[in-house]
């Protein structure tokens, strides 16, 4: 082209000729004409946000890194090198550099209870109390910001970070008359209750044990406030129903809180879809949710999915949450053999399992997925069982199933996860916080299968990580910490609690990414960064490929972006 025009000009200049002339003129017009329509090329796309000068993880195996990303809308139209990226970028363009700072795929919490933990961080702050005394200041101090006769409700208190005592309501009865209280355990498995909240309830001496749960009692049989797992309920008919639009604004707390996590997705397991639904129809939502319907109520989703589908990329449904057993820290977990701290005790099966296999079976046979709660061994094995003979009886199909918690393992069950194509779906912060006080639980031996990642990984199990919020902080980094390095939160086991359990950075990701994704039957539009997937992203201020395994905790989220849209930005 350079030379064209330089033959042209030396003609014009070397001569008088008028035909001459304007053949050139009209010549160089019409090589204008073609390259301005080469510079203007109209089918050529433009990026409306490019990340670029940063080091991408991007969880794609035939693309592990890149340097430069492209977002149209709100997914990937390109990514790779700079000068790549460079080519789609117009005036209208906004250009993110990120110079020295790293992308990966925005993280996925699979299992959370996502209204609870908004509702969690407006209320009282019980996880960290260290004595009774400061656990009853805490509830004391927080009745008196509310009005006389409303609820003191949330807590998460942990009753090991005292020695192991369980509460009662006398701890805080006096100090607090005026108000009901109800505040549960971390796990979600017991709670407390004072004498007006228990009198509210109707809980007395008379009352009787309901089947799956227990009221624990003092040497004269009288409610001590402690509710285990069924027998909450009997709290849970008295407590106000939240209107939704408080229930709104726990979802937008927790939506908040968790994009400054850089956690763009999450699988609830609570129920509540008609809120989400409610903020979806008002476009709230700047987390993509998939959301499950408790297992006996599966009908009614059948019948939802049937008339209106499986919701879209924001919102999504078509799972069933269920119960195998309790929790270790509640002593309700279903064991084969008994607790070692209390030998006349194997746990509590909170669903029979002749009740699961035929909710499981039919609810599977009108094509929905299973996320059921199992803990003990002895629950995990029953859990196993039933999804191995309903695969059998139903046929074969994509079904997913998941286990939810799979936290101690029979040494024999390990490869059946994936044998039966059952993923596990695993809280890696569990590990660090029950790791300080759970071999007394349940003894040296049964610790060595306990939040088995290694195990399970290396028997071709796919595993999905989350938090289970706010029973753990929904903070990934610290999950990622706790399953790479294993080392408790009491700095008692520097090497690691069962160090053969631990596992590699990259695994942590992957199944805080891209297995979280195909939890959700979402494989191919998230959870990896690449061309044509949703552009749910999180910039951090370090590599955390590269950073030592004990820093990893201190990594920073900078900014949090859902579809491109930033949702979250440390600086603001």
């Amino acid at each position: 082209m350079k030379i064209i025009f330089e033959t042209i000009w030396k003609a014009v200049y070397h001569t008088t000729s008028l035909v001459v002339i304007f053949s050139s003129v009209f010549i160089l017009m019409i090589f204008g004409i073609i390259i301005d329509s080469e510079e203007e090329d109209p089918n050529k796309v433009f990026a409306d946000l490019v990340i670029t000068d940063g080091r991408i993880w991007t969880g794609n195996s035939y693309q592990p890194w890149a340097r430069a990303m492209a977002i149209v809308n709100d997914t990937i139209a390109a990514i790779g090198e700079v000068d790549e990226i460079d080519e789609m970028i117009n005036s209208d363009t906004q250009v993110v550099k990120v110079t020295g700072h790293t992308i990966i795929p925005g993280f996925i919490d699979a299992h959370i209870h996502f209204l609870e933990l908004g509702q969690t961080l407006t209320s009282v702050q019980l996880r960290d109390a260290k004595t009774p005394e400061e656990f009853a200041e805490r509830i004391k101090n927080y009745a008196s910001t509310i009005k006389s006769g409303e609820w003191v409700l949330g807590g998460t208190w942990d009753h090991e970070n005292w020695g192991g005592e369980l509460p009662r309501k006398e701890w805080i009865d006096e100090a607090i008359p005026d108000n009901p209280v109800w505040v549960g355990r971390l796990d979600g498995h017991m709670g407390l209750a004072n004498s007006l909240a228990l009198q509210l309830a109707g809980v007395t001496s008379e009352t009787e044990d309901i089947e799956g749960g227990e009221i624990v009692r003092d040497n004269r049989g009288n409610p001590t406030g402690i509710l285990k797992d069924n027998a909450m309920s009997l709290m849970s008919t008295v407590i106000p129903e939240k209107s939704v639009y408080d229930k709104l604004d726990d979802l937008k707390t927790a939506m908040d809180h968790v994009a400054a996590q850089g956690v763009t997705s999450v699988i609830h397991v609570d129920g509540d879809l008609d809120v989400f639904r409610e903020a979806r129809r008002r476009y709230l939502l700047k987390t993509r949710i998939y959301a499950a319907t408790p297992l006996p109520e599966w009908r009614e989703l059948k019948q939802l999915v049937d008339s209106v589908g499986y919701g879209d990329k924001w919102l999504k449904w078509g799972a069933l949450k269920g119960f195998v057993d309790g929790s270790l820290g509640s002593h309700t977990a279903a064991f084969f053999e008994p607790f070692t701290d209390a030998p006349d005790d194997r746990g509590i099966f909170l669903t029979p399992a002749d009740s699961l296999y035929r909710w499981i079976s039919d609810a599977d046979e009108a094509g929905l997925q299973m996320m059921v709660h199992a803990i003990g061994d002895s629950a995990i094995n029953t859990l196993l069982n039933i999804y191995e003979k309903v695969s059998i009886e139903n046929g074969p199909r994509d079904r997913r199933f998941k286990m939810e918690h799979a936290q101690h393992l029979h040494p024999n069950d390990i490869a059946r996860f994936s044998e039966l194509h059952v993923m596990a779906s695993m809280q890696p912060y569990h590990a660090i916080d029950d790791g300080r006080w759970a071999e007394r639980v349940i003894g040296q031996q049964r610790i060595k299968t306990t939040y088995a990642f290694k195990s399970l990984l290396d028997a071709g199990t796919s595993i999905a990580f989350g938090s289970d919020a706010p029973v753990a902080p929904p903070t990934p980094l610290e999950g990622i910490y706790a399953a790479i390095t294993r080392k408790t939160l009491d700095g008692a086991n520097p090497r690691g609690w069962v160090p053969l359990q631990r596992i590699t950075i990259e695994e942590a990701l992957h199944a805080y990414t891209a297995v979280g994704a195909y939890a959700s039957y979402d494989e191919k539009i998230k959870g990896t960064l690449e061309i044509g997937k949703l552009a749910d992203f999180v910039i951090l201020d370090a590599d955390m490929t590269s950073v030592r395994p004990e820093n990893i905790r201190d990594v920073n989220v900078l900014m949090t972006f859902v579809g491109g849209n930033r949702v979250y930005h440390r600086e603001e």
